[in-house]
């Protein structure tokens, strides 16, 4: 954690995001951090008990360590009559996240606040090399826990979700998507590294296009735009929340599309109300700001599939089973590994929450079969 050794923050601008004592924490801290971490798997509150059984610390020594999270706001301890017990802060979370990325050689240094959503907040950062980079960090639990499961699809089949799980499988699919369309060639940021609730990428040179007041040519961005909702629904994906507050323009006029954890797959029993909506999105947007009446629209009816993406990267419309839950136990009889080589374990297995090869590997092929015979 040497590697955060510029921490350029501002406080008063960065609100909670606070790496004051990042670099100063103790293995003992981080091993706590983690611990919580664990035990939230399956526990709100992580008794105590259970956490100096999950920390491998003696009663007396976790009490010092768990005193100085709470001061610096990297734990909460809730006490009430039913029950008591430690949970992981948002900041605490943030600095996990961030323990990887450094040890990773990704990220070095942490800057201002870009931007700020009901989901996330994004930072400007920097590796050791000082190549800058945007950090987002997922917030699910900013909004609440129902309509996020109203919204968000890809965890319908689970009866509960914590925030770290929410955050986390929001990350992770962000990145998965993201990668999946940069090698494909689409204008989205490029994937830098995930970990946890966190995702580095490409730092954009451009402004939303909310904040765009006129442009040269509105016919022909509305035809870009137009043309980018079919080429994704072409590849298999809708983006699901395509509008002006999720595409970047830079001075050029080029189009960026940001924001992919909503993506459903075509195959979605309402992929046609999403594809309609971001269609709707645009109208509106052009008719309202730049006074431009469309004549013409893509209709979903006339998509013809080219690509499977949908299935490679596990679009909701496709999952049918999250393999590894957030609640299942991973480290069990693990005694001698570092900490953070077990975060990393962590991370892997959220990447592996994907469908069975073998069930993916069909649900491919049988798109390919249709492909074949309409060609």
């Amino acid at each position: 954690f040497d590697c955060l050794y510029r921490l350029n923050l501002r406080k008063e601008r960065m609100g909670r995001f606070d790496l004051t004592k990042f670099r100063y924490l103790t293995r003992e801290e981080l091993r706590v951090l983690q611990a919580v971490e664990l035990g939230m798997r399956n526990h709100q509150l992580v008794p105590k008990a259970l956490l100096a059984q999950i920390a491998k610390m003696k009663h007396g020594s976790l009490h010092k360590v768990v005193g100085q999270l709470i001061k610096a706001r990297l734990l909460g301890f809730d006490n009430n009559k039913s029950r008591n017990g430690y949970r992981l802060s948002t900041l605490g979370y943030d600095y996990l996240a961030l323990k990887t990325l450094a040890s990773r050689d990704v990220v070095g240094s942490v800057g201002s606040k870009i931007g700020v959503g009901k989901e996330s907040d994004i930072y400007i950062v920097a590796s050791p090399e000082e190549d800058q980079y945007a950090l987002k960090l997922h917030r699910l639990g900013r909004t609440s826990f129902r309509n996020i499961k109203n919204k968000r699809d890809y965890h319908r089949h689970r009866n509960s979700a914590s925030w770290l799980y929410l955050s986390r499988l929001s990350a992770v699919k962000e990145f998965a998507f993201m990668s999946a369309l940069a090698e494909r060639g689409f204008p989205v940021p490029q994937p830098i590294d995930v970990n946890r609730h966190a995702v580095v990428m490409e730092l954009l040179d451009s402004f939303p296009l909310c904040q765009v007041k006129e442009v040269a040519d509105a016919p022909k961005l509305y035809s870009t735009l137009m043309g980018l909702i079919v080429q994704l629904a072409e590849f298999g994906l809708i983006h699901g929340d395509f509008n002006e507050f999720n595409l970047m323009v830079n001075e050029d006029g080029v189009v960026t599309v940001i924001d992919f954890p909503q993506m459903i797959s075509i195959e979605h029993k309402n992929a046609e109300w999403y594809f309609d909506r971001d269609v709707e999105c645009i109208k509106t947007f052009f008719s309202k700001r730049f006074a431009f009446e469309a004549e013409e629209w893509p209709k979903f009816s006339e998509v013809e599939r080219k690509a499977t993406v949908d299935i490679d990267v596990e679009a909701s419309g496709y999952i049918k089973k999250l393999r590894a839950e957030f609640d299942s136990s991973m480290y069990e009889g693990e005694d001698d590994e570092d900490d953070f080589d077990q975060g990393e374990k962590e991370e892997q297995e959220v990447l592996d929450e994907v469908l069975d090869e073998e069930e993916k590997e069909e649900a491919k092929e049988e798109e390919e079969e249709k492909l074949d015979e309409e060609a």
